[in-house]
């Protein structure tokens, strides 16, 4: 399927009150795609912050309900598996609301989940809150972006998801960082209580900025359903589900890699994430722009560079400013995230919801992974430094579900 046909195949389910039936008639103003792209990205915001603040706050966890580090990092498990299982479910159950209701819906239980989180009173309790918290992140991340690429020309959809994921990409860069800092001066509750806020804020955003939309023609569970049955989204979603793990395998430990083997103070550990995030923002922006250029070369390129980048980071842990450049660096292999979440609209037809949720469960899936197995080499015995090693095997995996991929495209261009 064309990238035209595909962004007209998104553009059925935006109500368009024009009465033009040209192109360009279809297209929204540039204040009105900048607000709701602010809103969208809002959302992101503090789902990242909230995703990712957990993992400079696990020592802070683990003290607080008295059980390991490693057995702390459950709960990031669980709050990825939360997403695996939601984004599909709900995709498929939603298929027949409209779009800018389901983000409503989707942001006040993030919201809500947060809140309780900061209130969960056993540790039990608070991976059950993490779990549903994650309910809804892949279903709005999906949503969002079929919306903020049904508001622009074919050729700039990538650049349009990407600003939605600005949001996530400026959380690892500010919201974080300081959530963190608080949380380790005030209390971790704090991080959670704030980001459960923010989405309070990001629902009154959609609410006024977000158009009303109609339901696609057509549009029903069992369509959704028959995402699964292209192998082309199963092999897009088993990419980033294997070959993006190795990212998550090393922050997710990334405090105690500081700490205990990079020798610095507790502090540093946000400067850590500050870089990560900066690196996060600036993959997100060029690859947004080189997936419009090329989607393949832009996934398979990022694998690629992850190896290198992941092997390097096990090897110079020990030194502070290898450390500090290889967060950085790792942070960059975020250009996929674009590209990937573009590609799934390419291959999706009229599956569009739940192939563009589900990226955010392979994801997920890939933080589950990198966070179980990062911390089955640490429990072994080989060091903090070790889950960069398990990063770059993991995107070597990724690589030969890529040239499965790739194998698949040519044999159909040919045929």
């Amino acid at each position: 399927m064309s990238q035209v046909a595909v962004n007209d195949s998104i553009n059925d389910s935006i109500d368009d009150d024009s009465t033009d039936s040209g192109p360009e008639a279809a297209l929204p103003s540039a204040m009105t795609v900048a607000l709701v792209q602010l809103a969208l990205a809002a959302g992101g915001f503090g789902i990242g912050t909230g995703e990712f603040a957990i993992m400079g706050l696990l020592p802070n966890v683990a003290d607080t309900f008295s059980v390991t580090t490693p057995q702390a990092g459950y709960v990031i498990s669980a709050y990825a598996l939360g997403v695996v299982i939601g984004a599909p479910v709900i995709a498929v159950l939603a298929a027949k609301m409209a779009r800018r209701t389901l983000l409503l819906c989707l942001m006040l239980l993030f919201a809500v989940g947060n809140i309780l989180s900061a209130i969960a009173p056993t540790f039990e309790s608070f991976a059950v809150l993490r779990f549903i918290t994650g309910l809804p992140h892949g279903a709005y991340f999906g949503v969002a972006a079929l919306v903020a690429a049904s508001m622009v020309p074919a050729h700039r959809r990538a650049r349009a998801v990407g600003r939605v994921m600005l949001g996530l990409t400026v959380a690892t860069l500010l919201g974080t960082p300081l959530t963190t800092f608080f949380g380790q001066a005030l209390d971790w509750q704090v991080a959670f209580l704030t980001v459960g806020i923010i989405g309070l804020v990001t629902v009154a955003l959609i609410w006024f900025y977000v158009p009303h939309d109609k339901v696609a023609e057509g549009a029903s569970a069992l369509r959704e359903l028959g995402a699964f049955r292209r192998p082309q989204i199963l092999l897009t979603l088993g990419i980033a589900a294997v070959g993006y793990g190795g990212m998550f395998a090393m922050f997710s430990y990334i405090a105690s890699t500081t700490t205990q083997v990079a020798m610095l103070p507790e502090t540093a550990v946000a400067l850590m994430l500050v870089l990560f995030g900066v690196g996060m923002n600036a993959g997100n922006v060029i690859g947004s722009w080189l997936a419009d250029k090329s989607l393949l070369g832009t996934i398979g390129g990022s694998l690629v560079y992850n190896i290198v980048v992941l092997t390097m980071f096990s090897l110079t842990a020990s030194n502070p400013y290898m450390l500090g450049l290889c967060v950085f660096l790792v942070g960059c292999g975020f250009a996929a995230g674009p590209a990937l979440q573009t590609r799934l609209m390419d291959v999706a037809a009229d599956a569009q919801t739940l192939a563009a949720a589900s990226n955010h469960s392979a994801f997920n899936i890939a933080n589950a992974l990198g966070a179980w197995l990062g911390g089955l080499v640490i429990a072994w015995g080989y060091g903090f430094e070790a889950t960069g090693y398990v990063g770059a095997v993991l995107s070597f995996l990724g690589l030969f579900v890529f040239a499965a991929s790739l194998r698949l495209e040519l044999r159909s261009r040919t045929a």
